[in-house]
């Protein structure tokens, strides 16, 4: 199984089993819907955005007022899916060590 389909298909999981983690229904939906819904109901925007290998588009919405955070998963056919939340987002600036060096 590819890493990232893994890594998603284990992200959903853990959405399902955890209740503590679901804060917006439903799960996957339109990604203009769900942008609005996480805007209006938490204050999130996107932060961060990228490309997995599989055309997946991965994003991350966060309300640094609130410290609150969501990453979703935007499948080629334009559904959106939640794949995690939680709380104590921080946005970093950290320099990153160059290629090859250790960390």
């Amino acid at each position: 199984m590819d890493r990232t389909l893994f890594a998603l298909s284990l992200g959903l999981a853990a959405f399902a089993l955890l209740p503590g983690i679901a804060r917006a229904a439903p799960q996957c939906a339109p990604r203009d819907m769900v942008a609005a819904n996480l805007a209006t109901q938490f204050g999130e925007t996107r932060r961060i955005i990228g490309l997995a290998q599989d055309n997946t588009v991965m994003e991350l919405y966060a309300a640094p007022e609130t410290g609150t955070w969501t990453l979703t998963a935007t499948l080629p056919n334009g559904t959106t899916c939640l794949v995690a939340a939680g709380s104590s987002f921080e946005a970093t600036a950290d320099t990153l060590p160059a290629r090859g060096d250790p960390a």
